[in-house]
């Protein structure tokens, strides 16, 4: 119930933010509609551009101030995500939270939720392990980091956050029944979002391999009765694990809380050549408040809000419509 109520949180706020961004747009577009300051965190949803950022910042040691805040929430994410597991996906992110209320009133509606076969499920996670891979090779390999200074300085760049609301506003046909069939699905299988399609999930999985914190099983304490397994929202076999290290698990902490058997499974954090078991309830605390301090220095820092001046987005919102979809 607490990881419900921090995700409800989360997804309240990402609504909220998400419509002070459509007002701000709507200044721009409607004449004598209130100004509304840009909220910085829509470029949350900018993780391309936090990437591109990111390579850009190794090389010149500089943040671009257009979208400075797709390089802070691509930082804090990816540092999360190292540091305490996959949390962000199963605490904070609102398309988890949209996927899993997906699956849970397909649950309810069907009975049960269905599940691919072992290797054909196999063969479609690595759709999104290839997607990543496709996002490094064009952007970690092939784009210079002057190509980049061109890029942040076109207006297809400066109106990204614009283009991608008004992806979910304006609904295109494809993107329409895209979503239609992701929805659908979703009703019937866990997390199809999550499992199969998402890159960003995909390159934070990997990270959290190496995270220091893990689900352990104590052996002797196991009653072998099957309920870590059953209750996995990423279907991990926990019960067959001593140490969960699989990057689908996105540090839900569901298995520990449906565990009847009290220290059988624990949330541990590595120390010296062992593992120290911590409080479940300590783990969101960690994971939140080692995420804020991310944002918070890049707020202390100057670095948090776009340096792109009132004219400049004058100019751009109106036209973007003539600049594609991102």
């Amino acid at each position: 119930m607490l990881r419900y109520g921090v995700q409800a949180a989360f997804l309240l706020l990402t609504v909220f933010i998400g419509y002070r961004f459509h007002q701000f747009v709507l200044h721009f577009e409607v004449a004598g509609h209130p100004f509304v300051e840009k909220p910085p965190s829509v470029d949350a949803f900018l993780p391309i551009a936090g990437f591109m950022s990111f390579k850009y910042f190794l090389f010149t040691g500089i943040i671009e101030p257009m979208h400075p805040a797709a390089f802070v929430m691509f930082a804090a994410i990816t540092g999360v995500s190292f540091l305490m597991k996959k949390g962000f996906c199963g605490w904070i992110c609102p398309i988890g939270t949209v996927s899993q209320y997906l699956w849970m009133a397909g649950e309810r509606v069907f009975g049960r939720n269905f599940r691919i076969e072992k290797y054909t499920d196999m063969a479609l996670r690595s759709a999104k392990y290839m997607l990543m891979a496709l996002f490094i090779l064009l952007i970690g390999f092939a784009m210079a980091p002057n190509m980049m200074v061109l890029f942040f300085l076109s207006d297809y760049y400066k109106a990204a956050d614009v283009k991608t609301m008004k992806f979910f506003t304006e609904l295109s046909s494809a993107a329409m029944w895209f979503l239609i069939i992701a929805g659908g699905l979703s009703l019937i299988y866990k997390n199809v979002w999550c499992r199969y399609l998402c890159p960003y999930g995909a390159l934070l999985g990997l990270l959290s391999s190496a995270s220091p914190v893990k689900i352990k099983r104590d052996n002797g304490r196991c009653r072998h009765c099957s309920a870590c397994t059953a209750n996995c929202p990423g279907l991990l076999d926990v019960e067959k694990s001593d140490v969960v290290n699989s990057p689908e698990c996105f540090g839900c902490l569901t298995c520990v809380s449906r565990c009847p058997e009290p220290g059988a499974l624990a949330v541990t954090v590595r120390a010296g050549k062992g593992r120290r078991p911590f409080s479940p309830f300590i783990y969101p605390a960690i994971l939140i408040v080692v995420f804020y301090l991310v944002i918070g220095a890049a707020m202390l820092g100057g670095k948090w809000h776009s340096q792109l001046p009132y004219e400049e987005y004058r100019r751009i919102i109106p036209a973007s419509a003539e600049l594609g979809h991102p």
